[in-house]
């Protein structure tokens, strides 16, 4: 059997994007390392972990492209169902987040935004795609 059990997000301070998610999306941590490396939130199913760029080094000798608010988002994005788009879009930039795109109605009647977290990472912000036949 193979679980997905977790996205890590590579940042330059753990507790500091812990308590961006804690605040902006009403997550919960599950665990956070003594040192504050590594932590992960209780997300659902599948958990939103925090590694620091140290630590990451440490695993990948060969290295890797940093997230930066500065620079284009990488092509993959961290996408939370809630059921106010608007709202929540909101909260997330009271705490720091930025806009990408205002909500949007898709053809098959989804809810969607865009925005990117204190590192600079996209999270789509939706409403759940509707069974549609």
């Amino acid at each position: 059997m193979i679980k997905f059990g977790y996205t890590i997000l590579y940042v330059e301070d753990v507790e500091e994007s812990v308590a961006f998610y804690e605040n902006a999306f009403g997550f919960h941590r599950k665990f956070i390392s003594p040192d504050h490396d590594y932590a992960e939130l209780n997300t659902g199913a599948t958990a939103l972990a925090f590694a620091s760029k140290s630590l990451a080094s440490q695993n990948l000798s060969d290295g890797f492209i940093e997230s930066s608010l500065e620079d284009k988002p990488f092509a993959i994005e961290i996408g939370f169902i809630v059921d106010n788009v608007p709202e929540v879009l909101q909260k997330a930039t009271s705490f720091g987040a930025v806009i990408v795109s205002e909500p949007v109605e898709k053809p098959w009647g989804q809810v969607v935004a865009y925005a990117r977290d204190l590192n600079g990472f996209l999270i789509e912000i939706c409403t759940e795609v509707e069974n549609v036949v």
